[in-house]
């Protein structure tokens, strides 16, 4: 395999949240045991956006639609987006978030959340860095990073240990900031678990990233959706230096709206600046039309959000009950989000092998926990945005296998 093959294998996409690859896999013939469990196709690597389940949120499209009408001064903005938009969601992400933003300097629209941790990376990461990253988080997270030929270094988050906070290993993060560490990325809350940083790990993260000068990315995507009696704290508002931080939000899965393909990252002037020039030669800007797709959020009709955040609750606790039937099965309710992430008891065959029969066998497809971390070879992650009845239902199946498929 020669370098550029290398850079790519390191990608490894096969086993990504819906990939057809995984999808169309079989199981080997050894490892079949029993008759198909009959059910309705649930998809749980991706959240469903149908009118059946969780439809985008009121009056995206006629934003779209006036977008295109505006015609050319809507599709060519500039790179880092229109300039009305960036203040009008700088304006509301500085109230969310409790530390001001400017719309000019320290904000920039990207193609998704996916193309805000791009740019985010590329302009802080080089080759032959380390960057720490947590461990289980985003897949995509310790991908880029190898592919821009820097060096992960990992640090354990052992959430079914802990009841407060994510559970980071501080004495692990230390050490990689000890290391030569110049960047640290995660997300909160946390993806794939659904947990939420405690202001003490908070605190403690901004801390070490400005004693020891390191530049901290945190994915806050699913921030806006926290559930009965949670409370989150934003590093951007904490005691870090305000040079070091760069945040990434967008109009994504807690709106339904993530075929739009818009993200939002803010933070420093300076890494903003690089990522609009990053941007500007991979993608240009984001998707001009559906940049005034921006114009509705946090601008939802009264008590919408209020009511979506109520019915993923009501979803997660069922899946949770269903799931909490099953010995030697360990899961934590999720805090944020809408992605449950359980952690099977032993099976008597491979992870990916159970992934498959589970798709073969009960229609229900998840996402391996190999995706968010290597050593995580005994977990599996549902995004539970689906149609109540048929998330229950499909969790009822998912047991089923379980029990099919133990040691």
């Amino acid at each position: 395999m020669n370098l550029i093959e290398e850079k790519f294998a390191k990608l490894g996409t096969d086993h990504s949240p819906g990939q057809e690859v995984r999808q169309a896999e079989g199981i080997p013939d050894a490892d079949m045991r029993g008759v198909p469990v009959p059910g309705v196709p649930v998809d749980f690597s991706h959240g469903d956006v149908n009118d059946s389940a969780f439809a985008p949120m009121p009056g995206a499209l006629d934003e779209f639609v006036e977008g295109v009408h505006r015609g050319g001064p809507q599709a060519y903005t500039e790179y880092r987006g229109g300039a009305e938009l960036r203040d009008r969601v700088a304006e509301h992400l500085a109230g969310f978030t409790g530390h001001p933003v400017s719309g000019a300097q320290e904000l920039i629209i990207t193609p998704g959340t996916q193309g805000a941790l791009f740019l985010a990376l590329g302009a802080t990461v080089a080759v032959g860095d380390k960057v720490a990253i947590v461990r289980p988080d985003y897949f995509a997270n310790r991908k880029l990073v190898a592919f821009l030929g820097a060096e992960v270094v990992p640090v354990r988050m052992n959430h079914l240990a802990h009841t407060d906070g994510a559970g980071l290993d501080f004495d692990e993060l230390e050490a990689a900031f000890k290391s030569g560490v110049r960047t640290f990325l995660f997300s909160n809350p946390n993806n794939p678990a659904g947990v939420i940083y405690s202001a003490a790990e908070i605190e403690g993260i901004a801390a070490l990233a400005n004693h020891y000068g390191v530049t901290v990315i945190a994915d806050q995507l699913y921030s806006r959706m926290l559930f009965t009696g949670e409370v989150y704290t934003h590093l951007r508002a904490s005691s870090i230096d305000a040079r070091q931080v760069v945040t990434i939000m967008g109009p994504s899965k807690t709106e339904s709206l993530s075929g739009y393909r818009l993200g939002v990252a803010f933070g420093a002037a300076h890494l903003v600046d690089r990522m609009e020039k990053l941007q500007a030669i991979v993608s240009l800007r984001a998707p001009g039309y559906s940049q005034a797709v921006l114009r509705t959020w946090f601008n939802e009709p009264v008590g919408w959000m209020k009511d979506r955040i109520a019915k993923h609750q009501a979803i997660r606790n069922d899946l949770m009950a269903v799931f909490g039937t099953v010995p030697g099965l360990a899961a934590r309710a999720p805090q944020a989000g809408s992605y449950l992430f359980p952690r099977l008891p032993a099976l008597g065959v491979s992870l990916h092998s159970f992934v498959r029969a589970l798709r073969t066998q009960a229609g229900v497809t998840v996402t391996p926990g190999t995706e968010f971390s290597p050593e995580t070879t005994d977990s599996i992650r549902l995004n539970f945005s689906q149609n109540h009845q048929a998330a229950v239902h499909a969790v009822e199946r998912t047991v089923q296998l379980i029990q099919r498929y133990r040691a």
